[in-house]
């Protein structure tokens, strides 16, 4: 204990519900250490948990329609049978998609208290 950085002991009492609840919130937060989440929690009142599984599969879809998009610019581009502002206005709206993916990624958190 002498060369510890943290040497103040900090004590409290929960209930048995009580103690539940934390190791549920514990295990969302994918925290197992009981100290540093009670310390996190003290300090911030927030753990942020990111879960970026359903982002990832936007994603992938995007990336899908990104190349769907490039298959259908080339053989407009060989065949003439779209102009050349379409294929400009699907890349426009393309950049939109991909601006809105962006923004979405930047603000998909859930604050877990």
């Amino acid at each position: 204990m002498v060369n510890r950085n943290r040497n103040i002991d900090l004590k409290f009492r929960v209930t048995e519900e009580e103690k539940t609840f934390i190791e549920m919130k514990m295990k969302e937060a994918g925290i197992t250490n009981r100290e540093a989440y009670l310390r996190k929690m003290a300090i911030d009142g927030a753990i942020i948990v990111s879960n970026y599984d359903e982002t990832k599969k936007l994603t992938l879809e995007l990336n899908k329609i990104g190349t769907n998009i490039n298959q259908i610019a080339r053989v407009a581009n060989t065949d003439n049978r779209i102009s050349k502002a379409d294929i400009k206005n699907i890349e426009e709206m393309m950049q939109k998609v991909w601006r809105l993916q962006r923004y979405g990624l930047s603000k998909k958190r859930s604050i877990k208290q």
